[in-house]
């Protein structure tokens, strides 16, 4: 067996992947104990409120721990991975923990069996508050069967209940404590069927015609069980908890204000159509949201106090003299709003490359934290889904959002005569402490003026 030095063995912790962010979930490993990891290989994918990171590894070496299961939350600082880098020797082989009373060599001290990922922590580590009672359910457990059995130990060794994530999940979707589950896995790991017997109703043993029934004391109520097959129990974690956190801080701190116009955006629609055939934008993403984004970008100009975001503790309005676009963008994972650093500065083949880098990352669920912080106003297309528009929600630290809704035919007066033209709905939602009514009219009577006549483009931007 090869023997670790202390030394020898780096611990990665895990780091801060934003900025002022205090925990992150391990949502994935890619390497496993005994493994060989180069400096710069990812060695797990976490996500934070913010997004889903992929961690490398900053040095070379060989894999002895992996300090959390997938699934853990663990705070920043807290070492997740133990690597060996002395450069030898294969991973040391786990032997079962010999019996309490018959250890008889204190310097070689019995270790408890584990899985693969639930290494056990070295050091002292900062864990979530469970619920519940302070005394974990297994050690109450085994003292109140000591003491039926007729003796106390002088100690209860207490642990964590082992099973597989998935088991983890089906335990805590049925409402199922594992500390209270009896185990039938080899070395003490608890199965799905271990979890499905805890929520299976003990059979009633019959009474014997000879033994008389005693009165005993009704039970008390049980709690009933969820159940699966007509609801599902979704944790709410990681960027859905911070969005709504954000949302309902934002919705309850800033007094919104939402202001609609209907309006003509044939000749915005004909304008793409063009642009999609020009050879500067070819290869580029091209489509009504690009005009859009120019539509708001020459409004600010013409309005710059509209970009500002309110300071509560220094009872100031802070006026940004740029302008970091945010595009709302729905992923698997909850809504996430990037956004394209210095908008304002952009032309628009580089508006529109921007544009598409975004979404793109988006998609594949690697927008990274930073891509994230530093927004001053917002766009969120609910026309992608059909919907005529909606009252938006700030962003937090943000005055203005901008809510486009679908485009379609619609009769329309144009030129004296009743038409069908193509037709879209604009809602705009503003910090009313800091912009008002004329302000927030100005800005949404631009972007409108502008994609009804497109060639304001040129003039007013």
């Amino acid at each position: 067996m090869t023997t670790m030095t202390e030394a020898s063995v780096r611990e990665f912790k895990m780091p801060d992947v934003g900025e002022g962010l205090t925990e992150a979930e391990i949502l994935k490993w890619y390497v496993q104990v005994g493994d060989t990891v180069t400096d710069g290989q990812v060695v797990c994918e976490v996500e934070t409120a913010k997004a889903a990171v992929e961690l490398p590894i900053p040095y070379d070496g060989v894999v002895r721990e992996l300090r959390f299961p997938e699934g853990t939350t663990v705070d920043v600082g807290t070492s997740i991975i133990a690597v060996d880098v002395s450069g030898g020797g294969a991973a040391p082989v786990e032997t079962p923990a010999a019996p309490v009373q018959e250890a008889a060599k204190p310097a070689a001290p019995a270790r408890t069996p584990v899985l693969v990922g639930y290494g056990v922590s070295t050091s002292a580590t900062k864990r979530r508050p469970r619920k519940g009672a302070e005394i974990p359910a297994q050690e109450a457990s085994a003292a109140v069967q000591a003491e039926l059995n007729g003796h106390v130990p002088e100690a209860v060794v207490t642990s964590r209940p082992l099973a597989k994530p998935p088991v983890r999940k089906l335990a805590k979707d049925l409402g199922v404590d594992l500390a209270t589950v009896t185990p039938s896995g080899r070395d003490g790991v608890i199965t799905r069927e271990d979890v499905h017997a805890a929520v299976a109703p003990a059979p009633v043993q019959a009474q014997t015609q000879a033994q008389a029934p005693e009165r005993v004391a009704a039970p008390a109520p049980s709690l009933p069980v969820a159940d699966s097959t007509r609801e599902t129990r979704i944790p709410v974690k990681g960027v859905r908890k911070a969005t709504a956190a954000a949302m309902v801080g934002s919705a309850f701190t800033a007094p919104h204000v939402t202001e609609f116009v209907t309006v003509d955006v044939t000749r915005t629609m004909k304008l793409v159509e063009e642009l999609k055939q020009d050879k500067e934008m070819q290869g580029l993403r091209v489509n009504p949201l690009l005009l859009i984004a120019k539509a708001l970008l020459v409004a600010i100009k013409r309005n710059p106090d509209i970009n500002a975001s309110w300071d509560e503790a220094a009872q100031e309005i802070v006026l940004k003299h740029y302008v970091n676009l945010g595009i709302a963008a729905a992923t698997p994972r909850g809504l996430i709003v990037p956004n394209i650093r210095d908008a304002h500065a952009k032309t628009l083949p580089q508006l529109a490359q921007s544009l598409g880098e975004l979404v793109s990352t988006a998609r594949d669920g690697k927008t990274s934290p930073a891509a994230m912080q530093g927004g001053t106003v917002t766009i969120t297309n609910v026309g992608v889904f059909g919907i005529d528009t909606g009252t938006p929600i700030l962003n937090p630290g943000e005055s203005a959002i901008l809510a486009v809704g679908t485009i379609k035919l619609q009769p329309w007066v144009h030129k004296g005569k009743v038409k069908p033209r193509q037709v879209t709905t604009l809602a705009l939602s503003f910090d009313h402490r800091l912009v008002d009514g004329e302000l927030g009219s100005k800005v949404l009577a631009d972007v409108a003026a502008i994609l009804e006549q497109p060639k304001r483009l040129i003039t007013w931007g």
